[in-house]
């Protein structure tokens, strides 16, 4: 199964949406389509080899709309290596089965292979990796040429200034006109030679000539109305054009008539509601796409992070190359005050780090050799080497902007019943307009009376509000989390949260530092052995392990200068401990239960276990040569945050339960610390997604909060499943939430956020909804029938307007959206 995201053009309301997403998903080999009104791309899952872009192309465009195919980069490589025409064969091959790549050719002659492929999915180290792995090496040349197929930033830029630069030239031409036609309702006096009772036919002419700009401007609407009209698929823009033809037409037969002495017509144009309704709804486009730019924002500034070139050491020298030409391995020099060009490991100097921008995290970090470097994040005072270890799309910052571009182009639950109404919206919005004019028409009123009512009910209607109430919000909310270092994947997920009614923190490096100490080394009375002895057989037998438990046994033995001794047999015993031949010793260590089924007694110092475990601290016990000797207890101290936090989330109504393999003991004693509700102990590995499974089965909305890859299945299980940021790249697939900072306060920012999203959108919603139930009664004279006045077509083209306007202004408000919750916690 395969993803892929294409731009639409012509959309302009969720009645569009929903006709590209039903075609969509009649094509072979479209196994799921969903539309993002407003980023106007279509998200399609394809079967492998099933699927041809070309027929969905032609099949979209048959509904009225165009496909962008993606942009396309074309890119020359020096080829080093081929000797044969084999050689060449399989290079070219090679690239050209890369996912993303659609066109690749190599000439042996002059040892060139050119590539053409979507620089969406695939960079040019992918390409230089593919080609290396079939023996062969692939070196880009400097000159590249981009055949631009694609909307990026500059396009969406025109797009704003060219609905500015029709909103200016509709109003030049609209304002007079409004003052022609509606001045002398009010008491204006015309000059004679186009006064209406004077000169009629200059009156009319006059009014045409200035309307005539106005509906060429608008052009593209009546174009695109007319087309998914005549396909079957009427949208918004079929609206705008019925209502502005109708008026427009009327106005041009009147005209005529009073060319030829009719002249009680001239009182009854209706030019103006024409160009309005054109004037009205393209300041609408503008002002929706001015909004839906400052939406993109977040995925903007994440672009922008990222530098454009790096300092590579190469023979000692220093390098400057292009970020595409980054290697893995390559050491890179960074300065003071600038910008760390790919994620990797410091191999010299030391320095402090700002990741706010990518982690949210306000304080700098200290950073030395060994720590990790994330890309794009700001050296501040030190001069540092650092090796690569992850360039292109493998960078953290890569990550993060996929993650937030996948969410923002996603949709939530709470949208689905929007997407049915619009499916039959418009056609509905038609007949209710004809019948409408039919039935006053009927009923004794004017044609002019009727055709009001027509025109009125047709540009009142706005599916465009509908469509936008969701992504809006969702594109604002997701950006406004990656902000604050929470990565929500999806708006599902989004929506999701603020649901949770229980949530189960793993506890060893969750809520808890996960860098244990040893605490208390215990010796039975009779025992041979000295304390250092057992310390030192234990840390000889945990030496190489990865256990955070051995990890900070072999941690004091080296502190204390102990001497590790050879161990010639290791073996894990999963859940209890393990084996170990250290020296001429046979060594067991373990908890209780690996004692018990070895068939060793513990009841000497079972009370002391108990006691430490009480404690908060984990006892293990060391048998040697068949004899519990001694118990070595590890304690794990709990996080700054963890307390604060969970008292913070009890307020929120939330029940906590913490997941742990440690001894019941144990595990009651840290959750006394923490204030935790539920205790699930002594829990294997493979047993903590059927924990969750279970309170799941109590009814309970469950999220899981993990970082290890022991947690991945139960972060799946989980209705939401959040991971660490610093816990494995396994835990981080697994999880709906990803915590780029190692704080579960963030837990609280990801509950908040989740809170005010929903919130927005069913603000959108009810407008949305609100706004068409009352506009189309009104402009099908609900008023008039009360006594009250005839709606206007100018009027209710303004109200259509601020309708879109109104849902794109209140999901932007979500841009002030702060984690006071979190915030509350920190300042303890």
């Amino acid at each position: 199964m395969e993803t892929k995201s294409y731009p639409i053009e012509g959309m302009t309301c969720a009645s569009c949406a929903a006709t590209v997403e039903k075609t969509a998903q009649k094509l072979a080999g479209v196994t799921d389509a969903s539309v993002n009104l407003a980023s106007e791309k279509l998200n399609i899952k394809v079967e492998e080899g099933a699927f041809d872009p070309e027929e969905l192309e032609r099949q979209i465009d048959a509904t009225g709309y165009k496909m962008v195919m993606p942009q396309y980069v074309t890119k020359t490589f020096d080829v080093e290596g081929m000797t044969c025409a084999s050689c060449s064969s399989t290079v070219e091959k090679t690239a050209a089965k890369l996912n993303g790549m659609e066109k690749a050719s190599v000439n042996l002659a002059s040892e060139k292979m050119s590539v053409t492929y979507n620089p969406l999915v695939l960079s040019v180290r992918d390409i230089s990796d593919a080609v290396s792995g079939s023996g062969y090496k692939a070196i880009p040349q400097e000159e590249e040429q981009v055949e631009m197929t694609g909307p990026d930033e500059a396009e969406k830029l025109s797009k704003e200034e060219m609905y500015k630069k029709r909103t200016i030239l509709s109003a030049a031409f609209t304002i007079p006109l409004l003052i022609i036609s509606m001045g002398p309702m009010v008491g204006l006096e015309l000059p004679s030679v186009i006064d209406h009772m004077q000169n009629p036919g200059n009156h009319a002419l006059l009014q045409l000539a200035l309307t005539l700009p106005v509906v060429w401007t608008g052009k593209t609407y009546f174009e695109q109305g007319f087309k998914t009209l005549s396909k079957g698929h009427p949208n918004m823009n079929s609206l705008i054009a019925l209502g502005t033809s109708a008026a427009f037409i009327y106005s041009l037969a009147a005209t005529y008539a009073i060319l030829f002495n009719n002249a009680d017509l001239a009182m009854m144009l209706y030019y103006e509601t024409s160009a309005v309704i054109l004037a009205f709804h393209t300041l609408g486009k503008y002002l929706e796409e001015r909004s839906k730019g400052r939406m993109s924002e977040a995925i903007q500034k994440l672009m922008d992070l990222a530098p454009k070139t790096a300092r590579i050491i190469h023979d000692g020298q220093e390098e400057e190359v292009a970020i595409e030409e980054v290697s893995p391995g390559d050491v890179i020099r960074v300065r003071p005050g600038e910008k760390m060009p790919v994620d990797g490991i410091i191999v010299k100097g030391r320095t402090a780090v700002d990741e706010s921008m990518l982690t949210g995290e306000s304080m700098p970090i200290a950073k030395e050799t060994g720590d990790p470097i994330i890309g794009a994040s700001m050296n501040k005072n030190g001069s540092i080497d650092y090796r690569a270890t992850k360039v292109g799309k493998d960078t953290t910052l890569s990550q993060i902007i996929k993650l937030v571009e996948e969410a923002q182009g996603s949709k939530a639950p709470i949208a689905k019943l929007a997407d049915i109404i619009t499916g039959y919206f418009v056609p509905i919005v038609m007949g209710l307009a004809l019948v409408s004019g039919l039935v006053w028409l009927i009923a004794g009123q004017s044609f002019l009376f009727a055709l009001t009512i027509l025109i009125s009910v047709l540009v009142i209607a706005c599916p465009c509000a509908l469509g936008l109430a969701t992504p809006t919000a969702i594109m604002v909310g997701t950006g406004k989390g990656a902000e604050h270092g929470v990565l929500i994947k999806s708006g599902d997920a989004l929506e999701t949260i603020h649901n949770v009614d229980t949530i189960v923190f793993d506890k060893t490096g969750t809520l808890t530092e996960g860098k244990p100490v040893v605490t208390d080394i215990v010796v039975r009375e009779q025992s041979s052995f000295e304390k250092a002895t057992l310390l030192q057989m234990a840390a000889s037998a945990e030496k190489g392990s990865e256990h955070p438990l051995g990890e900070a046994i072999v941690k004091q033995a080296e502190q204390d200068k102990l001497t590790f001794t050879d161990v010639s047999h290791f073996e894990a015993i999963p859940g209890q401990g393990l084996l170990a031949e250290v020296g001429t010793a046979t060594l067991y260590f373990g908890n209780k239960k690996l004692m018990t089924e070895q068939g060793f007694s513990v009841a000497e110092l079972e009370s002391k276990a108990n006691q430490l475990a009480d404690e908060g601290k984990t006892p293990m016990y060391l048998a040697i040569n068949d004899t519990v000797e001694g118990i070595i207890a590890v304690a794990d101290t709990l996080k700054e945050n963890s307390v604060e936090t969970i008292e913070a989330l009890h307020k929120q109504g939330i029940e906590i339960a913490m997941i742990t393999g440690d001894n019941t003991r144990t595990a009651n004693a840290v959750a006394r610390q923490a204030g935790i509700d539920r205790v699930l102990s002594d829990v294997l590995p493979e047993d903590k997604a059927n924990e969750v499974k279970k309170l799941q089965q109590e009814g309970k909305k469950v999220a899981m909060v993990g970082d290890g890859i022991n947690d991945a299945p139960a972060l799946a299980q989980a209705d939401i499943g959040i991971a660490i940021g610093s816990g494995t790249d396994v835990a981080v697939e697994s999880a709906d939430v990803v915590l780029m900072r190692s704080d579960i306060k963030e837990v609280l920012t990801a509950i908040e956020l989740s809170k005010d999203t929903l919130k927005n959108i069913k603000q959108n919603l009810f407008w949305a909804f609100a706004y068409n139930v009352v506009g189309i009664p009104i402009a099908m004279g609900g008023l008039y029938l009360l006594g009250g006045p005839l709606l206007n077509p100018a009027f209710a083209a303004a109200a259509m307007s601020f309708s879109s306007v109104s849902v794109l202004l209140n999901a932007l408000r979500l841009k002030n959206f702060k984690p006071t919750l979190a915030e509350t916690v920190s300042d303890k």
